[in-house]
């Protein structure tokens, strides 16, 4: 059930709102367990066969939290982030690995046939922040149904935003449509939904058609030429902002609907100086995650230069490794990773960086990795790069026409979050805002949707 589906826009969200609704004002103790059961009504449309496996991870690393509470043993945290470890590579990295193994002459690599499931990463590192927070003393206890909630909650329990206990637990208990703004926040929340909608739909599957059949050919053995490469890597590069952060400005508009304030996790990127700075505006909560839980477990910047080399090395191989089983996702972050250290001596050596050469270097090097993020293999990728470096043929029919209003969206701003907050309240900007949701329906019903890139993730 997408985001961008008639069966979530016109069946389960209306009738998710309408049950909350009822609980909220005529039984408010039964609100939490209303959204519990919708959001996992919601997971288990995908595949019902997972909801035992998520229903489990919730019980197992609660369980553990309790035992904790009683004994104090870091044991007990150290054991639960291994299993959450254990179940992710046996979903996500176990054929992976046995490819690898399998490159070993006489090394038997047996493989398993294991569907991936939905949100599996993203719930899991929901798993990691707590319980490390709760070793350190920094999270409270708390019951089932409220650590449920805060594992499956519906809107980010796919593909994010990774959220903190801090940042969203203390809002299960309010009451949300008895505050003073709630119809502002539910507007609010209306019409993130439609730009995020509107994002995904009107500007980001448009791009894909620039940019599959181009990434297909390399994959077939094609030649790929000058205009060709270009038009699919610039194409991508804008299509996975407007897939990625329109589906976290859906997020955060579901979530406003149902009284629950998400962190946001894009500031417009592809205006950054630095790529510190894209790293600070790009799946803010995915960086924050790398940044307290890996990063500085590592090392970080308190123990010496080397040491914070190779942490800004080992963070970002993993942050790609994360992203994907595959080789090519490794070498997206062990890129990211090496552009890092290069950018820590360039500040340390004291070197000045122009403003425009900086915002230059920093999008030119983002785009040609994200064709290492969007090639199937290395040869694919290979075939790109030849193209975008005048090693194929020039070709012609470069196609630029929803390339260049994604161009001056994705740069220019606002966020969708910070225009939404912005307008003031107006007949007019509804009526606009309900035109834009119906021509975004209209768009849907021609069948030409795609999946949430992150979705596989």
């Amino acid at each position: 059930m997408l985001f961008n589906s008639f069966a979530f826009l016109l069946a389960f969200l209306p009738l998710a709102l309408g049950l909350h609704w009822l609980a909220e004002r005529f039984a408010p103790q039964w609100r939490l367990p209303v959204l519990a059961a919708l959001s996992f009504a919601f997971y288990g449309y995908w595949d019902w066969r997972f909801v035992p496996l998520l229903a489990a991870s919730i019980l197992v690393n609660w369980l553990i939290a309790e035992l904790f509470q009683k004994t104090r043993s870091g044991g007990l945290i150290t054991l639960a982030i291994v299993l959450n470890l254990v179940v992710l590579a046996l979903f996500k990295y176990f054929n992976f690995f046995a490819d690898l193994a399998g490159m070993i002459p006489g090394l038997p690599a047996p493989k398993l046939d294991l569907a991936l499931p939905l949100g599996i990463s993203f719930f899991t590192f929901h798993h990691v922040m707590y319980l490390t927070d709760l070793r350190r003393g920094q999270a409270p206890r708390y019951d089932l149904l409220r650590y449920a909630l805060y594992i499956a909650f519906f809107p980010q329990v796919l593909a994010g935003p990774l959220v903190r206990w801090r940042e969203i637990m203390h809002q299960f208990e309010e009451r949300p449509y008895q505050r003073p703004d709630a119809a502002e926040r539910i507007a609010r929340g209306l019409m993130l939904l439609t730009a995020g909608l509107a994002k995904k739909v009107l500007i980001g599957d448009p791009l894909a058609e620039y940019a599959n059949p181009v990434f297909a050919a390399a994959a077939a053995g094609k030649v790929v030429t000058m205009a060709e490469a270009w038009q699919a890597t610039l194409a991508f590069t804008f299509q996975i902002y407007f897939d990625f952060s329109g589906y976290t400005d859906m997020a955060l508009g579901l979530a406003l609907l149902f009284g629950i304030v998400l962190p946001q996790n894009f500031e417009i990127p592809y205006r950054a100086l630095s790529i510190q700075d894209f790293w600070r505006r790009w799946h803010m909560t995915l960086s924050r995650f790398l940044r307290d839980y890996l990063y500085i477990a590592l090392g970080g910047s308190k123990h010496g230069l080397p040491r914070q080399v190779w942490a800004l090395f080992a963070t970002m191989a993993l942050g790609g490794l994360w992203h994907g089983a595959g080789l090519t996702y490794v070498a997206w972050g062990v890129a990211h990773g090496l552009a890092l250290i290069v950018a820590l001596f360039w500040r340390r050596a004291g070197w000045p960086m122009p403003k425009p050469l900086g915002w230059l270097l920093t999008f030119v090097f983002v785009a040609l990795c994200w064709v290492l993020f969007r090639a199937t293999s290395f040869e694919a990728a290979m075939a790109i790069y030849k193209g975008l470096f005048g090693l194929a043929p020039v070709g012609q029919g470069f196609k630029w026409r929803a390339l260049l209003p994604a161009a001056a969206f994705a740069m220019l701003g606002p966020t969708a979050w910070a225009l939404v907050h912005r307008l003031p309240p107006a007949r007019w900007l509804a009526i606009l805002a309900g035109i834009l949701f119906v021509l975004v329906l209209l768009k849907i019903g021609d069948d030409s949707n795609y999946e949430f890139i992150y979705f596989q993730f």
